[in-house]
C-alpha cells in the first residue's frame, strides 16, 4: 500500500471473497471494509476502491459507514458493488439468494445509497427488496459522494451497469472480445441517456527481454499447489459468471493473444490473465485497450511490492508518453 502511494498510484481496489481466492481456501484473509478502513486511516493520497457485496450489512448502516469513511479518508473511497459471486461463495455464510435476487437488490442498494449521500433527512425509499422510512445519514458526503463502479460480462450486468454505474469494469479479454463487450455496455448506456466511464482489470509481467517476462510468468503456476489448483477448477466449474469463464478458457500454453497469458486463472479466481512482455510490448497491448474507450485500469502483479515498482518505473511513463503522443 504505502509502496503504490509513494509511487503515485491513483487507487488500491480491495477485494472481497468469502475464501482465499489466491492461496488455499482456508488461507488468511483479510475482511475488506475493516482493512480499508485501516489503510485510509495512515495514508493521506491514494484512493480505495472498496468492493462490497449488497445484502449482507444493512443498507442504512452501510450508508453512514461509508459516508463516515468519506469523511475520514477526506473523500478518498470509491465502491465497486459485487451482484455475482463466484461457485459456493455466498453459500458459505448463509446466501442463498439467486443471481436474479442479488442484481435487483444491488440496483436497489445503489439507488437508495445515492439518495441518503445526495438529500438531506428523512429519506424514504420503497423497494423490493429495501425500504427505508424516515431515514438519515450524518454527515452527508462532502463534495462528491462514493462512485460506484460495476463489473460483468453478462447481459444483466451490462443493464445494470448502463443505468446505475459510474464505472463499468471488465476482466482483459482478447482486444476484439473486449471491443463487443464494450460495445453492449455503451448500448446500454446509451439507453439509459448516460455517459459510460470504461476500465479494464489485468495482471502485469514485464521485464526488460521478452523471454525474461514469459519464464517469469510461467514460474507463478510452475510450483503452484495441487490442492490450489483443484480449488480454483471447481470454484470455475458450473459458475453463472460469464466473465470467470471467459478468463479460464483453455489454450495452448495459455497465450489467448499476442502477449495474453490466462495461466493465472489455474491459480487464482476472477481476473487469471496477464499481459506479459517487455515494457514496449506491454504498453502497446494497454494502448489498444485505451483507443477502446478504456480511461481506467486496474493493474497488478505479483509479488506486490516488486512488481508495482517494475511497473511505475518502466510501464507507466512509457504508457503516458504513448497517450500523449496519440
Amino acid at each position: 500500500m504505502q509502496t503504490a502511494e509513494d509511487l503515485d498510484f491513483y487507487s488500491l481496489l480491495i477485494p472481497t471473497r468469502f475464501a482465499n481466492g489466491l492461496f488455499a481456501e482456508d488461507a488468511p484473509l483479510a475482511e475488506t471494509w475493516t482493512t480499508a478502513t485501516a489503510l485510509a486511516a495512515v495514508t493521506k493520497r491514494i484512493r480505495f476502491l472498496i468492493a462490497v457485496r449488497p445484502g449482507f450489512v444493512a443498507l442504512g448502516l452501510f450508508a453512514q459507514m461509508a459516508a463516515a469513511l468519506h469523511q475520514i479518508s477526506k473523500g478518498r473511497i470509491d465502491i465497486n458493488i459485487v451482484p455475482g459471486g463466484i461457485q459456493n461463495d455466498f453459500e458459505r455464510v448463509g446466501e442463498f439468494t439467486d443471481q436474479s435476487t442479488r442484481y435487483e437488490r444491488a440496483e436497489e442498494f445503489i439507488s437508495a445509497c445515492r439518495k441518503l449521500w445526495t438529500q438531506p433527512g428523512p429519506v424514504e425509499f420503497q423497494g423490493e427488496h429495501y425500504k427505508l422510512k424516515d431515514a438519515f445519514c450524518s454527515p452527508i458526503p462532502e463534495g462528491q459522494p462514493p462512485q460506484f463502479y460495476l463489473g460483468g460480462a453478462s447481459p444483466r450486468a451490462n443493464a445494470l451497469s448502463g443505468r446505475q454505474a459510474d464505472v463499468h469494469l471488465n476482466w482483459i479479454e482478447p482486444l476484439a472480445d473486449s471491443a463487443a463487450r464494450f460495445d453492449a455496455v455503451r448500448e446500454e448506456f446509451k439507453n439509459a441517456g448516460r455517459t459510460p466511464g470504461l476500465g479494464i482489470r489485468t495482471h502485469l509481467v514485464v521485464r526488460d527481454k521478452e523471454e525474461d517476462a514469459w519464464k517469469a510468468a510461467n514460474e507463478l503456476i510452475d510450483h503452484a499447489d495441487l490442492a490450489v489448483k483443484a480449488q480454483r477448477k471447481a470454484a470455475v466449474a458450473g459458475t453463472a459468471l460469464v466473465g470467470a469463464a471467459a478468463q479460464a478458457q483453455e489454450a495452448v500454453n495459455h497465450i489467448v493473444a499476442p502477449h495474453l497469458w490466462n495461466g493465472l486463472s489455474e491459480v487464482r479466481v476472477n481476473c487469471g490473465t496477464a499481459i506479459v512482455g517487455t515494457p514496449e510490448q506491454v504498453t502497446d497491448v494497454l494502448m489498444g485497450y485505451w483507443k477502446l474507450g478504456v480511461d481506467e485500469f486496474i493493474l497488478s502483479g505479483f509479488p506486490h511490492v516488486e512488481e508495482c515498482q517494475r511497473v511505475a518505473a518502466d510501464v507507466l511513463p512509457l504508457l503516458r508518453e504513448k497517450m500523449a503522443g496519440a
